[in-house]
C-alpha cells in the first residue's frame, strides 16, 4: 500500500438526550460535529511538537448560530455559548481509547435553569470564559426548546479512523 494513500480521520459523535422534570423523553439527537482548526493543531502539537496534553476537557452548550472551522472559544461570532444551565461547563470524563473511538462512560448532565434554545454543543478546554483550546462543535438537526426542570444528557464520542 503507497503512503500517499493512507490517511486520518477524526470525527466525534454526539447524543443529546433532553428529559422532562418527570424523567421522561422530551426529544434526542444523534449528530456528527465539526472538528476546529485549533482542536486539529492541539492535537499535532501534542502528539508530533511537545506541547502539553490537556487532562480535562469541558463540554459546553450551544445556542443559535453555525460553527465555522477558524471558531476559537475567543472568537465564534457565528455563534453563541447557551449558559441556561446549574454549574459551569460539565467536566467530560473519557475512557480509554479502545479500537479507534474513546467516549464517556456515563452520560453528562446539565440541570436547565430556565426557558431556552439549544441548538448544539462543544467540546473545550476551560470550564468557563472565552480562554482554552476549542476542539469541536455540533449543530443540532434543528433548535431545539427547554425549560427550566428539564435535564440534558450528553454523551461524546471521538473516534479517529484510517481513512
Amino acid at each position: 500500500m503507497a503512503l500517499d494513500n493512507v490517511n486520518l480521520g477524526l470525527a466525534n459523535y454526539w447524543k443529546v438526550t433532553c428529559l422532562d422534570k418527570d424523567g421522561n423523553i422530551k426529544w434526542e439527537e444523534n449528530e456528527k460535529n465539526l472538528i476546529a482548526t485549533v482542536g486539529l493543531n492541539h492535537i499535532l502539537d501534542v502528539q508530533f511538537h511537545a506541547a502539553t496534553q490537556v487532562t480535562t476537557w469541558y463540554i459546553g452548550l450551544k445556542a443559535a448560530g453555525t460553527p465555522v472551522a477558524a471558531d476559537t472559544m475567543a472568537s465564534h461570532s457565528s455563534w453563541a455559548e447557551l449558559t441556561g444551565y446549574s454549574g459551569n461547563r460539565k467536566e467530560w470524563t473519557e475512557g480509554a481509547a479502545s479500537s479507534g473511538s474513546m467516549t464517556n462512560s456515563s452520560s453528562v448532565d446539565f440541570a436547565i435553569t430556565g426557558s431556552a434554545t439549544v441548538a448544539g454543543a462543544f467540546l473545550n478546554t476551560a470550564a468557563t470564559g472565552t480562554s482554552g483550546t476549542l476542539y469541536g462543535v455540533v449543530d443540532f438537526s434543528s433548535s431545539r426548546a427547554v425549560i427550566s426542570g428539564d435535564t440534558l444528557q450528553v454523551t461524546v464520542t471521538v473516534t479517529a479512523a484510517s481513512a
